[in-house]
This record gives C-alpha cells, sequence and structure tokens, in this order.
C-alpha cells in the first residue's frame, strides 16, 4: 500500500488521509447522512415484509433465526419495501443489461419522461420571464394578472393533468407536447413569481439613476432590471426544472400511457411490482439531481461572467 506525506510531515497510509479529506469537507457528513437512511430503509425492509414473511414460514413449517429470516424478508419477490440491494439490482438490470431501446429499459422510460420535462421546462420559462416583465412594466397587469397566476396553483395537479392531455390527444397534439403543457403549468409560477421579485430588487436609487439618464423603460429593464433578477431567476429555475419532472411523470400516469417513468409506476402499481416502481422513483429522483447540478452550473456561469462572486 503505497505511503504519503501528512500535512504534519509524517508519512501515512493514502487510504486514511483520503478519508480525512473526505470528512474535512462537505462530502463526510452526506455520506454519514446517506449510511443512516440506508440503514434506517434496511430496518424498514425488515419490519414491512416481517408479516408476509411470517406467514409464509408458518404454512411451509420453517423455522428460523433472525438473521436468516432478516435475509428472507430482503429476497421476497413482490415485497411491500424492497431492500436497498434490490432496488439496486433491478436499476442494474433495467439500465444496463437491457438495451436503451427496449421497452423494459429504464434509460427508454427514463429519455421519454426527459423530453416531455425539458419540452416544458422551455416553455414555462419563457412563458414565466414574460409574464414578469409584463407584470412589473404594468401597473394594470400587476393588479390583474398576479391574483390569478397565483390562483391557478391552487387546482391539484392530479385533477388538471388528464384532462390537458386528454384534450390536447383529441386535438392530435403530439404526447410530448401535451405532458409539456403539464410541466409548463406548475414549471412557469416559480419562474414568474422569483422574476418579479428579481425585477424589483434593484435599490430605488438606481432607478432614479436611470431616469437621470433619461433612460426609457425599455433600456431600465435591460441595463438594470434583468441583471439584477439574474440570481432570483436560477433560484427559480432549480425549483421549476424539479417540479418540470414531476409535471412529466403526472401526465403519464392517469392517462394510460405506455412510455416514460410516470408509466413504469403505474404498471408496476397494477401487477404488485414494488421493485419496478422504486426503480423507476431512485431514477426519476437521479434525474431531477442531475437537472438541477445543470441549472447550478449554469448559475455560477452565468453570475462568473457578470462579475458576480457565486
Amino acid at each position: 500500500m503505497s505511503e504519503i506525506a501528512e500535512p504534519g510531515g509524517g508519512v501515512g497510509y493514502a487510504p486514511r488521509v483520503w478519508v480525512q479529506r473526505i470528512f474535512a469537507g462537505q462530502t463526510g457528513p452526506v455520506l454519514v447522512v446517506v449510511a443512516a437512511l440506508i440503514l434506517v430503509w434496511y430496518a424498514g425492509a425488515i419490519y414491512l415484509n416481517a408479516p408476509q414473511q411470517i406467514d409464509r414460514d408458518r404454512r411451509a413449517g420453517i423455522e428460523r433465526n433472525f438473521i436468516d429470516f432478516a435475509a428472507a424478508t430482503y429476497a421476497q419477490e413482490r415485497p411491500v419495501l424492497p431492500a436497498p440491494h434490490q432496488v439496486a439490482a433491478e436499476i442494474w438490470k433495467t439500465t444496463v443489461e437491457v438495451k436503451p431501446t427496449s421497452k423494459r429499459s429504464l434509460v427508454y422510460h427514463g429519455w421519454v419522461t426527459l423530453s416531455s420535462t425539458l419540452t416544458g421546462f422551455g416553455i414555462g420559462t419563457l412563458l414565466g420571464i414574460v409574464l414578469a416583465i409584463g407584470i412589473v412594466s404594468s401597473r394594470t397587469l400587476d393588479k390583474s394578472l398576479m391574483p390569478w397566476i397565483i390562483t391557478s396553483q391552487t387546482i391539484p395537479i392530479l385533477a388538471i393533468a388528464p384532462m390537458i392531455v386528454v384534450v390536447l390527444g383529441s386535438l392530435d397534439v403530439p404526447p410530448i407536447w401535451a405532458k409539456g403543457t403539464v410541466s409548463a403549468y406548475l414549471a412557469f409560477f416559480p419562474v414568474a413569481v422569483g422574476m418579479v421579485k428579481g425585477l424589483r430588487s434593484p435599490d430605488p436609487m438606481l432607478l432614479d439613476l436611470m431616469r437621470t439618464y433619461s433612460a426609457s423603460p425599455a433600456q431600465t429593464m435591460a441595463k438594470l432590471r434583468l441583471p439584477a433578477a439574474m440570481p432570483f431567476l436560477f433560484a427559480s429555475l432549480k425549483v421549476a426544472i424539479a417540479i418540470s419532472l414531476v409535471g412529466a411523470i403526472v401526465g403519464e400516469m392517469p392517462t394510460g400511457a405506455r412510455a416514460g417513468l410516470g408509466a413504469r409506476l403505474l404498471s408496476g402499481s397494477y401487477y404488485g411490482q414494488t421493485v419496478q416502481i422504486w426503480s423507476a422513483l431512485l431514477v426519476a429522483a437521479f434525474m431531477a439531481a442531475i437537472l438541477v447540478t445543470i441549472v447550478g452550473i449554469a448559475d455560477r456561469m452565468v453570475l462568473r461572467r457578470m462579475g458576480v462572486k457565486a
């Protein structure tokens, strides 16, 4: 095993230094939390799967010690709560061992959901920015439009999503646009509210300075309000991209879609395939984390370009 110099001048083993470096930063606490969650997950799997396993063992006349009993609860074909390693094995099988173009592949279903997510995210972001600019520029729109924007979010998405998808489907609108509309419906709200806050964030003295320079409303918007709103915009985009994924999944579930993570969740619930359900859920969570990370990287790049310390 290779040895490297430690900060204090001594010599130590590389793995020990790696561990010290990990726990000296932000990675350590995250790993501790993840490990704790996995342990709780395993304990929950034993507790929730125990009644089913006890009934099976009673019928088969089998007596087990605790270790064998726990192993049996982790090996059920249709457990109430699958163990982490069962979900990991299902994800590996449906992403690596299956062709990406196969309808059994989570890569295939993930791409279907991702395409609708990005479509809705783009539409919702554009709509939210336009609405925010109109609200800030016009007092009439501020008083008349903003209450309706807030009211729109009181409608349960599970109620409106099937209506949107079915109506647009009857008009021969492609499914990607129909599901994208559901995502856009959820995504535009945080963008609109965040941009309104950001466009109104410049100091009044700066606004007075722009008027002193005889700047037009359009010039004030472009030179002062929009740059000041960038941090607010990207904070809203992180929420919008995650909620767009939720909208795409919800749009797939109640309409009998045959592709997408929502369809995968629905088929798993029909046939009691809890491992399939959990694998689709974790893939969706992983996708959301990647999308939010990408938006965060874009945030830092734009702010750095503007000369703001990210």
